[in-house]
């Protein structure tokens, strides 16, 4: 795992990161693995409208609403293993905050990646970005990635039952915060 370098990603290389996140979302509640994106199995790709916003997100100041900074885990042979991001809370005065995605490529699951780009989203949001607290959100059937982040200091803040009902099911959704400060 140590031979995989975390890099940030430049707008320029935005389109292949899109070509992997579709085929990652394309593993959401598909045979064993756990719903992680609120979609349903035949529509899970990263929407349009959102896809732009990220991009611009890319190229917009940090002291501006609506930045997004986007780190990718690449294998030797240049292939992405897996993502982490981090963007600006959409509710004003929570400019001390932002918002974690992250993905790990089903090839590098269960080989602490998600543990690492974690810890490098962290480091650069309390040195680069000064910022005070991560946020996310995780589907509440998601036990691998709720216990992944409660590994790395993230608590949960509160559930909303029956938030989506998604191919006949009804999920709950997750609210977790962590405290950023000289540990990781």
């Amino acid at each position: 795992m140590s031979q995989l370098l975390i890099e940030q990603l430049e707008p320029a290389g935005f389109s292949d990161f899109l070509l992997y996140l579709n085929d990652h979302l394309s593993d959401n509640g598909q045979g064993d693995n756990v719903y992680f994106q609120a979609q349903p199995r035949a529509d899970s790709r990263y929407p349009a409208d959102k896809a732009d916003a990220f991009r611009t997100g890319l190229q917009t100041p940090l002291d501006t609403p609506g930045w997004r900074r986007l780190w990718l885990a690449r294998a030797a042979d240049g292939r992405i293993a897996g993502h982490i991001d981090l963007r600006a809370h959409p509710e004003r005065y929570a400019a001390h905050r932002c918002l974690l995605g992250i993905g790990v490529d089903r090839g590098f699951r269960q080989q602490g990646l998600g543990s690492r780009l974690i810890d490098h989203a962290a480091q650069w949001a309390r040195a680069s970005a000064q910022l005070a607290w991560i946020d996310l959100q995780v589907l509440s059937v998601n036990t691998p990635a709720i216990r992944l982040y409660q590994s790395k200091g993230f608590v949960q803040t509160g559930e909303i039952p029956d938030l989506f009902r998604i191919d006949g099911h009804s999920f709950a959704y997750t609210g977790m915060s962590k405290r950023l400060d000289t540990q990781t």
